[in-house]
C-alpha cells in the first residue's frame, strides 16, 4: 500500500514540474514574441505624457489604465509584426531563429494574442476617456500599417516613430483631454528619437533588404548617409526636450535627465562612428533604454522635489 502511494506521489510530483517547465517555456516563448525587454522605450513616455498633463498628479485609476493600454497596444503591435513578416523573418538569418520561424508558437496562437491584445487596449482606453477611445482606432490602424510599410516605402522608420509618440499623447490625453502644445512637442522629440534610432537598427539588414526589395533608408542611402541622418534626427529630439522643459516651465531635475540624455544619444553616435556597426544592440538597446528611463525619472523630480 506504502509503495503504491509513493509511486502515486512520486508520479504527482514529476507531472507538476513537467507542467510547470512547460508553462515556463510558453510565457518565455510569449516574451520573446513580443520582445517585452523593449516596451522601456514607449511606456516611460506614456507616463512623461501624463505626469505633464497632469502637472505632477496622476489618478491611481489613471495610471493602471495607461498601463494596461500601453500592454495591450505594444503587445498587438509586436505580434503583429511578426505575423505579417514571418515569411521575410524566416529568410532573413538575423530573424531566422525568431519563435513563428522556427515553429515555436503557430499563427493561430498569435492571432488569439492579438486578439486578447486589442480588445484589452480598447477596454483600456474606454475606461480612460472618450477622447481616448475616439482615438483608438487611429493607433489600431498605424499598428497594422506599420508591418506593411517596408514594402512600398523607406519611410517606414518614421511610421514607427508616429506609433511609439502615441505613448506621450495618450499619457497626457488620458489625464488632460485637450488639443495643447506639451504633448504635441513631447511627441514629435519621440517621433524623431525612435525614427533615429531604428534607422541604426535598421542598418544590420543592408544587404537583405536590397536583396529582398524591401525598403529602408539604409538600404536605399547606405549606412554613412543613414547613420548621418539619424544624428539630424537626434538633434531634432534634444531641441524638442530642451523646449519642452521651458514650455512646462521645468526645474533644473528635469534639465539634468535632458543633459544626461543629450550625453547618452551622442555616446550611441560615437559608438557608430565611421560606420562600424559591431555595437549596434549596445547603441539601440542599452542607450536608448537609458535615455526613457532618466527622462521619466528627472520628469518625476521636477514635479516632486
Amino acid at each position: 500500500m506504502f509503495e503504491i502511494s509513493d509511486a502515486f506521489c512520486y508520479n504527482s510530483r514529476m507531472k507538476i514540474r513537467e507542467m510547470t517547465a512547460s508553462a515556463g517555456r510558453k510565457i518565455g516563448i510569449f516574451f520573446e514574441l513580443v520582445k517585452f525587454e523593449h516596451t522601456i522605450f514607449a511606456l516611460p513616455f506614456a507616463f512623461i505624457g501624463a505626469l505633464i498633463g497632469g502637472s505632477g498628479s496622476i489618478p491611481a485609476d489613471k495610471i493602471v489604465f495607461i498601463l494596461l493600454a500601453m500592454v495591450g497596444a505594444r503587445t498587438a503591435g509586436m505580434a503583429l509584426n511578426r505575423i505579417i513578416d514571418r515569411d521575410i523573418d524566416a529568410k532573413n538569418p538575423r530573424t531566422s531563429t525568431r519563435a513563428i520561424p522556427r515553429g515555436a508558437i503557430g499563427t493561430a496562437a498569435v492571432w488569439a494574442i492579438i486578439a486578447v491584445s486589442l480588445a484589452l487596449f480598447l477596454f483600456a482606453a474606454f475606461s480612460l476617456n472618450e477622447t481616448c477611445f475616439k482615438l483608438s482606432p487611429v493607433c489600431m490602424f498605424f499598428l497594422f500599417l506599420y508591418s506593411y510599410t517596408k514594402r512600398f516605402t523607406s519611410l517606414s522608420h518614421f511610421v514607427l516613430g508616429f506609433i511609439l509618440a502615441i505613448a506621450p499623447a495618450g499619457g497626457y490625453l488620458a489625464v488632460r483631454p485637450v488639443l495643447e502644445a506639451p504633448w504635441i512637442l513631447l511627441s514629435a522629440s519621440v517621433l524623431t528619437w525612435v525614427a533615429g534610432f531604428d534607422i541604426i537598427y535598421s542598418c544590420q539588414d543592408i544587404e537583405f533588404d536590397r536583396k529582398e526589395n524591401l525598403y529602408s533608408i539604409p538600404a536605399k542611402a547606405g549606412a554613412q548617409k543613414a547613420l548621418f541622418l539619424s544624428r539630424v534626427l537626434h538633434a531634432f529630439t534634444v531641441a524638442g526636450l530642451v523646449t519642452l522643459g521651458r514650455l512646462i516651465a521645468a526645474g533644473p531635475w528635469y534639465y539634468a535627465a535632458a543633459a544626461a540624455c543629450i550625453s547618452l544619444l551622442a555616446y550611441e553616435h560615437s559608438l557608430l562612428r565611421g560606420g562600424n556597426l559591431e555595437n549596434v544592440d549596445v547603441a539601440f538597446f542599452n542607450v536608448n533604454g537609458y535615455v526613457a528611463v532618466i527622462m521619466l525619472a528627472g520628469t518625476l523630480l521636477n514635479y516632486y522635489l
